[in-house]
């Protein structure tokens, strides 16, 4: 028989056990946080009819798409968490309670070229907020918070989340003339950090056409900085000459106003005018967030307003405000950047037990026993020597062997190996559990990430 040489497709991401169970804490956290305020969990079909879900695509996106038939079927993979949200809410819009606040974490997959940091199949974390007919700025001052509140629940410190208002650059170019090309000229100045102030000047004259002196205020435009109230203080001068201006500028202070409330550090938010999202479903606030030591990486996190979700699938109003995570790229940097908590306990079980007799029923017993006591316990019974069964204890990291023999068995005692210090103390079977779950919570502090 000839054999097939086992291989990951390009573009895909496999984890050996110890980077898997980090990856999985990193989820657990972010489901956590998500959860602290009131956001559902969710899950939506990975498949879905490509007429649904190419209703809102088009250009780049669509050639993306992993699209197939199966039979008379035409099908197509997600390639965002978004879309399939918008027609969920669609569907079920009668049985559910607005505003609508829902998180989900689940892979995506997009057919673009493979590169370093660039997966085909990924995880995205997302969480939004639907409104029926409307929806309360607040929800979007709030968004800044959660974000903040879930990096920090990482381990990460030296982060910026970075916010700007779409109605703000749609009247500025308006009042340049130019607002029949706002959403061109957006998706170039989105570029600005990447590619500089003189390319993206160049682009907006030789691409768009735009004149010198429309490109000169645009770029003095987007050179306004300093923290968020000497950014909103040098906005004031352009209120009163364009109405959508000043209506993105009012939710620009609002989202502004509320942050400390919500608990967010002012060294942790800025408002940023050359952040516009290339995306045209936004209409409102637009964030991103960078980690400060690793400006390379791009954003980490990024989101925004948008007024109608579900306008491909249904005529009610259904505007939102959202975020997401691509979180098996973010995991891709942290573990490059050597940012991982290696410290921070990976081991499949908490302790590893092994019996040295032939009757199992102690070691059994005393296994059922720790896992009611929330210990992760492994019962070892291959028929191996001793030196290979410590081997194992060793490959797959566990904290504490514990050893049950004659002399332990008979005396109501189980010797407990602490395979870090290398210190073993014998402690009663009745007692080992508590012991144990002591032991364990003692070294489960930390976050999994370190800076």
């Amino acid at each position: 028989m000839e054999r097939v040489k086992p291989r990951t497709l390009s573009g895909f991401m496999e984890l050996l056990p110890p980077q898997q169970a980090q990856f999985e804490r990193i989820k657990g956290i972010l489901e956590e946080t998500y959860g602290r305020y009131g956001f559902t969990p969710l899950d939506t079909p990975a498949i879905e009819a490509s007429e649904v879900l190419l209703a809102k695509a088009g250009g780049e996106t669509e050639k993306q798409i992993y699209r197939f038939t199966k039979g008379d079927s035409d099908l197509s993979l997600r390639f965002d968490l978004t879309v399939p949200l918008a027609k969920y809410v669609a569907l079920h819009h009668n049985d559910l309670a607005f505003p609508f606040r829902r998180y989900q974490i689940g892979k995506v997959y997009r057919g673009e070229r493979a590169q370093r940091g660039r997966f085909r199949e990924f995880y995205q974390a997302d969480i939004d907020v639907i409104g029926d007919g409307s929806l309360d700025i607040v929800n979007e001052a709030e968004i800044p918070a959660i974000i903040y509140q879930t990096f920090t629940s990482l381990g990460l410190t030296r982060f910026q989340i970075r916010v700007n208002n779409r109605k703000i650059l749609n009247g500025f170019y308006d009042m340049l003339h130019w607002g029949h090309k706002a959403a061109d000229i957006m998706r170039i100045v989105d570029k600005l950090e990447k590619i500089g102030t003189e390319k993206v000047g160049l682009m907006l004259y030789d691409d768009l056409g735009l004149d010198e002196d429309a490109v000169g205020e645009i770029v003095r435009f987007m050179a306004i900085k300093g923290s968020s109230q000497e950014v909103l203080t040098a906005l004031e001068e352009y209120r009163g000459k364009n109405e959508t201006f000043d209506q993105g500028l009012e939710e620009l202070c609002t989202v502004v106003k509320y942050l400390s409330d919500f608990g967010v550090p002012q060294d942790h938010f800025v408002v940023d005018l050359t952040i516009a999202r290339g995306l045209d479903y936004y209409t409102g606030t637009v964030y991103e967030t960078m980690l400060l030591d690793h400006p390379e990486v791009g954003s980490v996190c990024s989101g925004g307003r948008y007024d109608n979700l579900a306008e491909y699938y249904t005529d009610k109003q259904l505007p939102g405000v959202g975020i997401s995570i691509g979180l098996t790229r973010l995991f891709y940097v942290l573990h490059e950047q050597g940012m991982l908590n290696e410290a921070f306990p990976t081991a499949p079980a908490d302790v590893l037990i092994l019996p040295m007799t032939e009757d199992l029923s102690v070691a059994i017993a005393f296994a059922t026993a720790c896992r009611g006591f929330g210990v992760r316990a492994q019962l070892y019974t291959e028929p191996k020597k001793f030196k290979a069964k410590m081997n194992y204890a060793d490959r797959i990291g566990v904290p504490f062997v514990a050893f049950l023999g004659e002399d332990e068995i008979q005396n109501g005692l189980v010797s407990l190996k602490n395979m870090t210090s290398g210190e073993q103390e014998k402690v009663s079977l009745s007692a080992a559990p508590e012991w144990l779950r002591e032991k364990v919570a003692a070294r489960n502090v930390g976050a999994p990430i370190r800076e």
